[in-house]
């Protein structure tokens, strides 16, 4: 489905807009509740990940297909390499079937675990036979994707021995770290992170609980960036949030004051407020703790005519797209003066934006989301519309709250 996007944001919109569980929480938990079936979740994401995450889980099947799902990809390779007399072959989408698993592979082989490759070497699909996993030290780098750490982290507590992860080197997108750490914590897990050390302690139960999933911070994001575009006095109520988030891409409130985007919260809401225009000089930012929002931040600088320099954009690459290479094709198309380099965003100011640009999305549900507030200012097309369901199935009729103009082609 291909939309044409055009409108202008209401100055005051009165309605709370819902937005679903965070899908990074909620991939979290889903492991962890098939590892601990003590736990209730509510409040669970809608995402096309989540939802193929869930499937895989009660899956009986050999072949076990996640589509686009790299979160789903990536936690349950070592779910699967942790469950004893369980054999599957790991599969996706033609994308998937190219983005790198070696790093994953490789500290799971050196745990004992039985993996191959099927096709490609270091890339799914990947073949999985389940074993007891007994031995408790591995290394791996610090500065790859979150998620190999994170899938590691998810079964160490149901190891027979616990954990202890060192990270080589620098290590980036600590707050996903974090937040793993934070919901075993939750769950009476004892965990340690010590500079480049984690230990996870081996746990055979937990007490029975409910744990209720934050709203998406990486959702709300488009609307910070509506607010941005919108005029002085424009508003708009989103729940479910907290001020203490797990979630990294919480440090949107910090950054969207650049913009004039207030955050005010209340119990289990957050309300934001266009309080003044956009600071006008070249905004600088290190990502790498929460490069999910690179994408929402360039698109904002651009049509507010404002200089970026956003860097830590490593793990981008590696996305459902190449998220810096999609960037620069579809921002030039817009009139934008844009480089990337492979960590790297520079945009310089541009005071032209062209019109009814169909902006391509490349199977990437940010591509999408990030772009749909630019038809604040112009009329735009978007492609492939319907791939925002990954993470976020009503956002089209959230966008139409905000005062969006949708036509479908």
């Amino acid at each position: 489905m291909d939309i044409v996007l055009n409108g202008v944001a209401n100055k005051k919109n009165s309605q709370e807009i819902t937005i679903s569980g965070s899908k990074s929480e909620s991939n979290r938990l889903l492991i962890l509740q098939n590892l601990f079936p003590e736990i209730s979740i509510e409040n669970l994401s809608d995402s096309d990940d989540s939802v193929h995450m869930q499937q895989a889980l009660s899956s009986s099947e050999e072949i076990v297909n996640i589509g686009h799902a790299g979160t789903a990809m990536r936690f349950l390779t070592s779910y699967f390499a942790s469950k004893e007399d369980r054999e599957v072959v790991l599969t996706g989408s033609e994308r998937m079937q190219n983005r790198p698993i070696e790093i994953l592979v490789n500290a799971l082989k050196d745990l004992g675990a039985n993996i191959h490759y099927e096709a490609k070497e270091g890339y799914p699909p990947i073949r999985i036979t389940g074993k007891k996993i007994t031995k408790k030290k591995v290394q791996i780098h610090g500065n790859v994707s979150s998620q190999y750490i994170s899938s590691l982290l998810l079964i160490a507590s149901k190891l027979e021995n616990g954990l202890e992860i060192e990270l080589i080197g620098k290590i980036t997108s600590v707050p996903y770290i974090n937040m793993t750490l934070s919901l075993l914590n939750q769950l009476g897990i004892e965990t340690k992170f010590e500079g480049n050390n984690i230990k996870v302690i081996s746990k055979d139960s937990i007490e029975k609980q409910t744990i209720v999933v934050e709203s998406d911070w990486s959702s709300v994001s488009y609307f910070y960036s509506i607010i941005a575009l919108s005029e002085i006095g424009s508003e708009i109520t989103l729940s479910a949030y907290k001020k203490e988030s797990l979630q990294g891409d919480s440090c949107l409130v910090e950054i969207y004051q650049h913009f004039g985007v207030e955050t005010l919260f209340d119990t289990h809401s957050i309300r934001l407020k266009k309080t003044q225009k956009t600071k006008n000089n070249i905004l600088e930012i290190d990502l790498k703790n929460a490069p999910d929002i690179a994408q929402t931040i360039a698109v904002t600088c651009f049509a507010e005519n404002i200089p970026c320099n956003l860097v830590g954009l490593h793990t981008l690459k590696i996305k459902e797209t190449d998220r810096l290479e999609a960037l620069k094709e579809e921002l030039s198309n817009l009139g934008a003066i844009i480089a990337v380099t492979e960590q790297s965003l520079h945009l310089e100011t541009s005071s032209v934006i062209h019109e009814n640009i169909a902006i391509k999305t490349y199977n990437d549900h940010r591509m999408a989301m990030a772009f749909a507030p630019l038809a604040l200012k112009v009329p735009i097309q978007i492609l492939d519309a319907e791939v925002v369901t990954k993470s976020y199935q009503k956002f089209w009729n959230d966008m139409e709250l905000m005062g969006i103009k949708i036509e479908k082609l």
